[in-house]
């Protein structure tokens, strides 16, 4: 199977993107995402831009400190990037609200992400939360969106 030379070029900037997300490495993930990033659903308070990842960074390096992303599927179609991973860590710190466990957890999360040119401009993600929550025994205590 040939890839084309945009392909490889949003195959890289994706593979980097969650190498950044894995690393918690703002700076990494600066490389890649568009200055407007847009990451959807929005985390509380957030405006565009990578610097939102900031505070979800820091809670993943307390919560899963050993966090690891397997991509499994990557499909791309025009502009448009799929995304099938599997994450994985030992929950070494409050995650959600629940107290660390010390428990090994794995989830899927699935994402869409859009191109623009060598670089992704918007990410829609899902990860599977209850498939956590099985794991770790337990349901986060305060679940208030506002």
């Amino acid at each position: 199977m040939t890839v084309s030379p945009s392909e490889q070029v949003a195959q890289t900037a994706i593979k980097t993107f969650y190498q950044a997300i894995q690393n918690k490495d703002i700076a990494l993930l600066r490389s890649v995402v568009t200055p407007d990033w847009e990451y959807l659903p929005e985390p509380r308070g957030a405006t565009s831009g990578p610097d939102q990842m900031i505070p979800i960074f820091h809670n993943l390096a307390t919560a899963l400190p050993d966090m690891h992303i397997e991509i499994l599927d990557l499909l791309i179609h025009g502009d448009r990037v799929g995304v099938r991973a599997e994450v994985g860590g030992t929950q070494s710190g409050q995650l959600l609200g629940i107290a660390a466990s010390s428990k090994h957890i794995t989830f899927a999360i699935h994402s869409f992400h859009q191109m623009r040119d060598d670089r992704v401009a918007k990410t829609w993600h899902l990860e599977d939360w209850l498939a956590v929550f099985r794991q770790l025994g337990e349901l986060p205590r305060n679940l208030d969106p506002d």
